[in-house]
């Protein structure tokens, strides 16, 4: 069994603590992460790295920043989506390999592919921001499209800053004009996963309600007025080798936590 989580830690130093107090509890096989807000040089490795953790991250200062943890050892395959219009884009995306260690003799590895993805906000809609928010998107599930030729046990997991329906938004009327929820955001989300990909904890757990993200402000945490933006969208290969999954809300209840929760899978590999 390999245990994936997707988190934006929303700082790696300032939520440090926090994260590592998960991790060992958790012990996920791979972590991705978004939002790490620092440089390559300036990732607190040696801590992850001192608890069995090969690390990969693309960097940036004060903002963005993504990274990959594994257990196993593991290829970067890719530091940026492909597509973008110029070299200085901002660090959203990593993609790696993952030798995962085989069960039985006949199979001593798999390999697992996996992204982590921190989708631009876009607000506010209409804007130029919003623009580069959709194409994007459109890259993204370019490079989807393109991966699903590969055949392999794939997750894209991240903050996708997309509430995919009304049921992942507190106040959908409230929100209806927020580029997380506007219908050309859902309609390029849906469009992803009409590739053949599948959305776990939507496929698991269809029910409103199950939010990644609360604001620091107007005591959303204590109202729960949440969303649902960070997702682990899988392969049709890892689909089939889903275990379980879940929303892990705990460390928003913490002291100074990040305003995003884990959100997890398990993958029969």
């Amino acid at each position: 069994m390999t245990r994936i989580a997707t988190w934006n830690v929303n700082s790696i130093k300032a939520h440090l603590a926090s994260t590592l107090a998960w991790v060992k509890t958790e012990k996920p096989d791979v972590l991705l992460l978004q939002e790490i807000k620092c440089l390559d040089d300036g990732f607190p490795r040696m801590e992850f790295e001192d608890l069995g953790y090969n690390v990969e991250t693309v960097g940036q200062k004060t903002y963005n920043g993504v990274a990959v943890l594994s257990r196993y050892p593991m290829t970067v395959e890719r530091r940026a989506l492909p597509g973008a219009a110029n070299e200085d884009e901002p660090a959203r995306y990593i993609e790696a390999l993952i030798e995962v260690p085989g069960e039985t003799k006949k199979s001593r590895r798999h390999v697992l592919r996996a992204a982590s993805i921190y989708l631009p906000n876009g607000n506010p809609s209409g804007s130029e921001k919003f623009a580069y928010k959709l194409a994007w998107m459109t890259r993204l599930i370019d490079r989807a499209k393109a991966l699903l030729k590969e055949e392999e046990i794939l997750v894209l997991g991240g903050d996708y800053n997309v509430c995919p329906t009304d049921g992942d938004v507190y106040d959908p009327e409230g929100w209806r004009d927020d580029a997380l929820c506007r219908p050309e955001s859902r309609a390029r989300y849906r469009e992803l996963l009409h590739l053949g990909y599948t959305d776990a904890i939507a496929a698991r757990h269809p029910e409103p309600g199950n939010y990644t993200f609360w604001d620091y402000q107007a005591g959303a945490w204590s109202k729960d007025h949440g969303l649902r933006i960070d997702h682990l969208v899988l392969s049709p290969q890892a689909v089939d080798r889903l275990a379980d999954c879940g929303i892990d809300k705990r460390p928003r209840g913490k002291e100074k936590p990040s305003d995003h929760v884990p959100v997890w899978c398990i993958l029969e590999i």
